[in-house]
């Protein structure tokens, strides 16, 4: 309180007063960093929330249903829904191969997010230590690829998470290399998925092409017609969008020495198989390789 009207006072009189930090400030600044507050979104949080002197424990993350206590047929109903929920989410993580407490926690939190952004900050909340947090970009794509028609939540999500923090691009390289290593005996459905979620990540900028530079494009051993139609639906993708982000998504990998057989064998890829393919192409064609060509790394 003592913070709060030295704050107004301060904002009043149109000057911040110079002193030192006191104790109690700095004690509530580590409780917030230690909470992640800056990294929460205070979602539903009502005045009279703010208010309530009988609020306990993380109060601010206890949704709509503090407001609806007075109700108890409303809160028994609503609890009892979502633990039927949690439920079918928990068989089904089980269904799907979930075989760890981490796994199925990051699979119920996924498969359960009121949008990208509350599975984001439920994701956070996990506090995931070492090495744990791999395991969130491997349950994200593998469900991306379970779904019966693409959806983009998941290519948000993961933007999201890899714009938080590096390691969870690092995590979905990984993820990614892994599943190309599995194109030949994979479905269909996953390899359009997987490949619509490749050439989404690279159109954000999430990724850059060089995430392909495991595949030789050049190989014919390693070129198996499977894996023909997944990097060619997946440079198809990319490469219908407006001029500007092809320019930029080649531009990224221009100039860099190390990937140089990647720039020449992605070249060799395009024009053998997706421009000969739909000659619609072709002028999306030279755009990519002018941009590929692009050393000084201008952007449109």
């Amino acid at each position: 309180m003592e913070f709060m009207l030295d704050t107004i006072c301060d904002i009043k009189n149109n000057k911040k007063r110079t002193k030192e930090d006191p104790a109690h400030h700095t004690r509530l600044k580590k409780w917030l960093q230690k909470l992640r507050a800056d990294e929460i979104l205070l979602r539903g949080l009502k005045w009279q929330k703010l208010l309530d002197p009988d609020k306990k424990g993380q109060w601010w993350l206890s949704g709509d249903l503090v407001e609806s206590s007075g109700n108890v047929d409303f809160v028994a109903t609503k609890i009892s829904t979502e633990v039927l929920e949690t439920q079918k989410l928990v068989q089904l993580a089980a269904s799907q191969r979930m075989n760890t407490d981490l796994r199925r926690a990051i699979f119920c939190i996924i498969m359960s997010g009121e949008d990208y952004l509350d599975a984001f900050e439920k994701l956070l909340r996990l506090d995931l230590s070492g090495k744990q947090d791999r395991e969130i970009m491997r349950v994200l794509v593998h469900c991306c690829l379970q779904e019966k028609m693409f959806n983009k939540y998941y290519t948000v999500l993961a933007s999201k998470l890899c714009s938080h923090d590096k390691n969870h691009k690092f995590s979905l390289q990984y993820c990614l290399w892994d599943q190309f290593k599995e194109l030949e005996s994979m479905e269909l459905n996953r390899s359009m998925n997987l490949a619509k979620f490749t050439a989404e990540m690279l159109a954000n900028f999430s990724l850059s092409l060089a995430v392909l530079k495991s595949v030789d494009f050049t190989d014919p051993v390693q070129l198996t017609a499977k894996r023909i139609m997944h990097f060619r639906m997946l440079f198809e993708f990319l490469i219908e969008r407006e001029e500007s982000l092809v320019w930029n998504a080649f531009t990224r990998i221009a100039g860099l020495p190390e990937l140089e057989l990647l720039r020449s064998s992605i070249l060799f890829f395009v024009k053998q198989y997706v421009v000969a393919a739909n000659k619609g192409f072709t002028g999306k064609f030279k755009i990519m390789r002018k941009a590929l060509d692009n050393v000084a790394g201008v952007l449109m």
